[in-house]
């Protein structure tokens, strides 16, 4: 899966023109390397230019300028879309689009809808996402929220991208964390009866622990008070992660998450561990494992890991790798080419480990990992370390009580995972424009009255915009017209804070031109209605790049 920039549609017939112009003034083959297609900082330089003179000067061992001049008059011959293509210090060669070509765009985006922005670049490729997969033994947090809009950002920009995506949740029912689980809520269930039972030092001491075993006891009486220990500790670790998954399942439902499966560990380890045991016998008839103090070791080093890892330890129990390198080659073997898996900061180390695992197993381009930094929770510039209502790690739910569904994942989108980020609860909740989802969202709810204005003659569509002129009407159609390659860069990339970067573009030149230019002009129906089609344009791309990262587009405010 390649993750290399794409070019949009102009770009790509600009870089096109250059290459021929380079070939028939200089007859050398431009590649790539030197053919790179930009948009200027400065729009007044034009709305694309190009590096190639400069990249050119030391092989034609001339001024970039001089080597400018003639690839600018081959290009006034090649390229029919530029109303003007001329060369600038140092040696930029700079490109304005003719209005009429870019105003192509609007009947484009009506006529695509809510499909604009889709495209085929992932055609052909089956991708899995993993993420979230948080332990099944307590309620979602914040760092999890950070994970959860991450993740399902990815798959939208995926699924928009044409790739064949799978929504994957990892559920860890099969570890020690199960244990104490299971032990914390029987001791929470003999409290509910006046009896003592030792709560586990390293086990878990959440209300929702006390709620789960009061339902537990509810529902059947005191009959595990007596029960066989090792039957009541399996029954009491079976209903507490079917509860706890029930529960997560239900917040992400509200954060607007949804999966296609929660893949349990418990499955790997049905019919006497069968599929790990296929794995550890693959394993070792490729050589890569050997027995050392009764444990069975992977030759972990050879595949670029710091140190050898545990597959099977001394007392016949499987380290935490194991069962894990079986859900990643049942992923392969489900017909997927690409895996990708969202990690917490405390994951970091594992990397390196699970890649050496599927390098080894002849799948050495298969895993990509993003992992997700911390987020701290500020307000009035003070950490908020607890929910004040209940004491404990804000969750996902009591976030979007608080700041809404909405801000909750736009401020976790707009920020790189790579990087640590303060998530600031009083601006999330703020109601000006101040707030970059308010200030999106206001846009959109200002289209909206405008397009339903009864005091403006509806718009019809019609074949040319050749009355739109307006500097932030030109703008605001080159950005529209970028929006598929924008998603497809995007997704590549695994970045959907590219996508709420766009937003904040295209909603700044919108309220610019809003409070700026009249679209209402009764005097002249005609640039009113091509203005209206402008309007309904931008409106299109904004809702559909507001879905792209989960959040609304409200009609009104």
């Amino acid at each position: 899966m390649r993750e290399d920039k794409k070019m949009s549609d102009f770009e790509s017939k600009i870089s096109s023109a250059v290459r021929e112009a380079v070939k028939q003034v200089y007859d050398i083959d431009a590649d790539d390397s030197i053919l790179i297609v930009e948009t200027p900082r400065d729009p007044k330089m034009g709305d694309y230019s190009t590096s190639v003179a400069m990249r050119l000067s030391r092989t034609l061992h001339k001024s970039p300028l001089d080597i400018a001049g003639p690839i600018v008059e081959k290009l006034k011959e090649i390229y029919t879309e530029a109303s003007s293509i001329e060369a600038v210090k140092p040696g930029f060669i700079n490109f304005r689009l003719k209005k009429d070509a870019l105003a192509e765009v609007i009947n484009t985006v009506i006529n695509a809808g809510d499909d604009y922005g889709k495209n085929n670049t992932g055609a052909g490729v089956n991708v899995l996402v993993e993420w979230v997969s948080a332990n099944p033994t307590g309620d979602l947090h914040c760092g999890h929220a950070r994970n959860a809009a991450w993740g399902d950002c990815i798959s939208r920009l995926y699924e928009a991208s044409g790739y064949n995506n799978y929504r994957e949740f990892y559920v860890n029912d099969a570890g020690n964390q199960i244990v104490m689980l299971g032990e914390s809520l029987i001791s929470r269930y003999f409290d509910h009866f006046g009896k003592k039972y030792p709560l586990p030092e390293d086990g878990y001491h959440a209300q929702d622990i006390i709620d789960i075993a009061n339902q537990i006891a509810e529902k059947d009486g005191d009959k595990w008070l007596n029960a066989d220990s090792a039957e009541r500790l399996e029954y009491f670790k079976k209903t507490g992660v079917e509860l706890e998954l029930k529960k997560i399942e239900d917040d992400l439902k509200i954060y607007r998450c949804d999966f296609q499966n929660f893949q349990h560990e418990t499955f790997f380890y049905e019919n006497n561990r069968k599929r790990i045991n296929d794995c550890l016998t693959k394993m070792a008839d490729m050589g890569l494992t050997y027995e050392k103090d009764g444990a069975l070791w992977f030759k972990s080093t050879e595949y670029g890991d710091d140190k050898d890892r545990v597959l099977r330890k001394s007392d016949g129990t499987l380290s935490y790798l194991t069962p894990d390198i079986a859900n990643h080659i049942y992923k392969i073997e489900r017909g997927y080419d690409h895996l990708i898996n969202l990690w917490g900061a405390d994951h970091h180390s594992y990397v390196t480990r699970m890649q050496s695992a599927l390098t080894a197993l002849g799948y050495p381009d298969v895993l990509k990992v993003d992992i997700i930094q911390m987020v701290r929770m500020v307000e009035d510039g003070k950490e908020v370390k607890m929910s004040k209502r209940t004491g404990n790690a804000i969750t996902i739910r009591e976030l979007c009580e608080d700041v809404g569904v909405d801000a909750a994942r736009w401020f976790f989108v707009s920020k790189d995972v790579a990087t640590h980020m303060d998530f600031d609860m009083k601006l999330a909740r703020s109601k000006d424009n101040n707030n970059p989802v308010f200030y999106a969202q206001y846009a959109y709810s200002r289209m909206h009255s405008i397009m339903n204005n009864p005091k403006i003659p509806a718009f019809t569509q019609v074949d040319t915009y050749d009355r739109l002129s307006d500097e932030k009407e030109l703008q605001l159609m080159k950005l529209i017209s970028e929006f598929p390659i924008e998603v497809a860069n995007a997704a590549a990339s695994r970045k959907p804070n590219k996508i709420t970067e766009y937003i904040i573009s295209l909603v700044k030149i919108y309220h610019s031109y809003y409070n700026s230019s009249r679209v209402n002009n009764p005097e002249d129906p005609e640039l009113t209605n091509q203005r209206l089609g402008l309007v309904k344009a931008t409106m299109i791309t904004l809702k559909n790049a507001l879905n792209l990262v989960g959040v609304e587009a409200p009609e009104s405010m």
